[in-house]
């Protein structure tokens, strides 16, 4: 046995292809299953006991220089098929027509940098989350309505795990892992327990954003509701304020624009008013610092959120939320020069 491993290894220290048939060839007739370097790895339990060490010795370097010469052949061989090739024969003969970003992608983005020059960063978290993240860190109440089945997606076999109902939850993660200040934004996906509609789906998306640090105010919140208005709507967007609630804010208000159709002047998008709601928004209510580790006598803060689709359909005028989910690709070429 050990000259027939002799000339097997002189064998594969001489072997040369010339194209990827061959060395698939060679491959097989060495390291396959039915080949020759395993014929003889099935032949040794033969060999006599005083031989099995020296022959096991040559049979792992047989099989070992077999294995580096053909890989040695492969790289070699691709290296020179690559080198010498100028065209890719794969390649579809038609033209590739470019894709283009969804729209809620493109006003996400939007939405990022405007804040980010504001000095946001982004911050995620899980979709399926716990209820003291999404409610009971952000003081919702026990019997509070969102906590009902009839909102919230609950996971059946455990009660206290859900789909997240707004990216809140991200905020509450930060807060308590992190030492104000704080200035994040939070960009995902949510879920309602909702009848989809034109007007309303099971799930859309969200940008929230969170500021705490010592001495923020409510005015630090309204300068930048209205340079985000300016900055996504145009320079002649105005803005206004209205008293509103949310258990995790406190005071509280809804921000409206004025309709960038009519210019405030009054239409049937606006509802003849002149106004469009677009988020809410409002000072974090002490609690809810307390609540996730931080001093509300030292620290506020404020926060903000918005429905992407919301902000997409004002830029645009998609007048059905069902279209963003279904892929249509003629409804998606109108977004090319956004791009």
């Amino acid at each position: 046995m050990i000259a027939k491993i002799k000339q097997l290894l002189e064998e594969v220290e001489t072997l040369k292809v010339a194209n990827a048939e061959e060395l698939e060839a060679l491959r097989i007739k060495y390291l396959s299953k039915k080949g020759a370097i395993n014929d003889l790895m099935a032949d040794f339990r033969n060999v006599a006991a005083e031989q099995k060490k020296e022959v096991g010795m040559r049979l792992n370097e047989l099989k070992t220089k077999a294995q580096e010469r053909i890989t040695a052949l492969k790289e070699q061989f691709e290296s020179q098929d690559n080198g010498c090739s100028e065209m890719d024969l794969t390649r579809s003969a038609y033209p590739v027509k470019l894709g283009t970003r969804h729209p809620l992608s493109i006003v996400r983005n939007e939405i990022i940098d405007i804040f980010g020059r504001l000095g946001f960063s982004i911050a995620e978290g899980p979709e399926i989350e716990d209820d003291w993240h999404v409610f009971s860190a952000l003081n919702f109440a026990e019997d509070h309505p969102a906590r009902d089945m009839q909102d919230t997606f609950f996971i059946e076999s455990h009660p206290d795990i859900l789909l997240r109902t707004h990216t809140s939850s991200v905020q509450t993660r930060v807060m308590e892992v992190s030492e104000p200040p704080i200035r994040i934004i939070c960009p995902g996906r949510v879920y309602r327990n909702e009848a989809i509609s034109y007007r309303a789906h099971c799930f859309f998306h969200q940008v929230e954003a969170l500021y705490v640090d010592k001495n923020v105010s409510f005015t630090d919140l309204k300068q930048v509701l209205l340079l985000f208005a300016k900055e996504m709507f145009g320079a002649d967007t105005k803005i206004r304020l209205r008293p509103s609630y949310f258990p995790f804010t406190e005071p509280s208000a809804e921000m409206d624009i004025s309709c960038n159709i009519c210019g405030g002047k009054g239409c049937p998008f606006c509802k003849h008013t002149g106004w469009v709601e677009i988020l809410g928004c409002g000072m974090v209510d002490p609690n809810v610092l307390e609540s996730n580790g931080i001093d509300s006598k030292v620290y506020s803060g404020y926060a903000l959120g918005m429905g992407i689709e919301r902000i997409t359909n004002l830029k645009y005028q998609v007048k059905d939320l069902r279209m963003f989910s279904e892929n249509d690709t003629r409804f998606l070429k109108e977004f090319e020069a956004a791009n």
